[in-house]
């Protein structure tokens, strides 16, 4: 898992907020919980459809390769992400996707991914496990995920972004994503690259690995007795529950939105450092993300409708209320503006219009992230985001 980058464009505010009063009305607490859980747990039972889903794809490109199987395992993995990155307002509090003993996020999400760890890149044909078979002659499961992160945070050999990779290739293409050729997977006389084989048996594996690490956080996440879920609304001081629930909105909000996955690919213009960095598909990652933080201020996702955190904040302020739920709506638009593919829009000078709508959705989370301290304080909790 990487490690959160802070800098001095979050706000003082943004890092520590002081305990202060709640107030009354409102819903009880309690049933914002209860209601926060269910929208974590509708969340988490698409992630594992879809990721089922795209392990599905993966096996029968890998089984017939054509570019009809390639282009269906690729449409898999954009229809895989839109729910997993809704989920990611759920981490950051030492949740079951992200518990330090237990959580498997490291193997789900890790980025930026160094390609030649994986699989060959331009200039080096005989790079990464899939080529190396000396010290790995057999790819299975364990042995993959044991190599992940091993010598450093991106010697990644697991998770979305190293199937993304797969899929995909390298982009060097300015206009699109990568365009790695099916025949990578060809096993016959029209096969490219080497290995491929191998390139196929680590690709089922990851994919399978996948669904695999993300069951048992959905599982943490069903109304039973015992669950994650279950304890956080019934046994968790109330305070404390809020204090997680904020924790995530606030930590994607602000260190993981506006700086790893902006404003670093941002400041230093690199497109490995923009987080689907393969397949282009950035700005929807960034905007399911919102939408995620969405969900859980207003309660709803799916056939789940709230109390959220907002019914709270609206019985005690609604002038913040309305004030938050028009940076979402902010955010998102900004979000929306950033010409595709994000990692063109990083480029060049700052006047250049990428750049600036870029900058404009940096201070349109700023906001955001500002706010959320705002709402901590007026619930009275401690939110520490540094």
């Amino acid at each position: 898992m990487l490690a959160l980058r802070f800098a001095p464009w979050l706000s003082p505010l943004a890092l520590v907020v002081a305990t202060a009063g709640c107030g009354a009305g409102g819903p009880p607490t309690r049933d914002v919980v209860r209601a926060y859980g269910a929208v974590v747990s509708a969340t988490y039972d698409d992630v594992v459809a879809r990721a089922t889903d795209l392990r599905d794809a993966v096996d029968v490109l890998v089984a017939s390769p054509s570019q009809a199987t390639l282009d269906a395992a690729r449409a898999a993995w954009i229809a895989a992400r839109p729910s997993y990155s809704r989920s990611e307002a759920f981490r950051f509090y030492g949740g079951p996707i992200d518990d330090d003993k237990t959580g498997p996020e490291g193997r789900v999400n890790s980025w930026p991914l160094d390609e030649n760890y994986v699989d060959y890149v331009e200039g080096n044909p005989s790079a990464g496990l899939v080529n190396d078979l000396a010290r790995f002659p057999t790819l299975d499961v364990a042995t993959i995920a044991a190599q992940n992160e091993r010598d450093g945070e991106k010697n990644i050999s697991t998770g979305y972004h190293a199937i993304e990779f797969l899929l995909w290739g390298q982009d060097r293409n300015a206009a699109g994503p990568g365009a790695r050729p099916f025949t990578d997977y060809e096993t016959g006389a029209g096969g490219t690259a080497a290995n491929q084989a191998r390139r196929g048996a680590y690709l089922k594996a990851i994919a399978q690995l996948l669904v695999d690490d993300l069951t048992p956080v959905r599982d943490a996440w069903r109304d039973v007795a015992g669950s994650y879920r279950r304890t956080l609304a019934e046994s968790v001081d109330e305070k404390e529950a809020l204090r997680r629930i904020l924790t995530g909105m606030g930590s994607l909000s602000g260190g993981e939105m506006t700086g790893e996955r902006m404003n670093v690919a941002f400041e230093e213009k690199d497109q490995e450092n923009e987080q689907d960095c393969f397949s282009d598909n950035t700005l929807a990652d960034l905007e399911a993300n919102e939408l995620g933080i969405e969900a859980v201020y207003l309660g709803r996702y799916g056939a789940v409708d709230g109390p959220g955190i907002a019914a709270l904040v609206a019985a005690r302020d609604p002038g913040l209320d309305q004030r938050m739920k028009q940076a979402i709506a902010d955010v998102r638009a900004a979000i929306r503006d950033i010409p595709a593919p994000f990692d063109q829009a990083v480029l060049g000078a700052d006047s250049t219009p990428g750049r600036q709508k870029i900058l404009a959705a940096l201070a349109a989370l700023r906001k955001q992230t500002d706010l959320l301290s705002e709402i901590a304080a007026l619930l009275g909790v401690t939110l520490n985001l540094g």
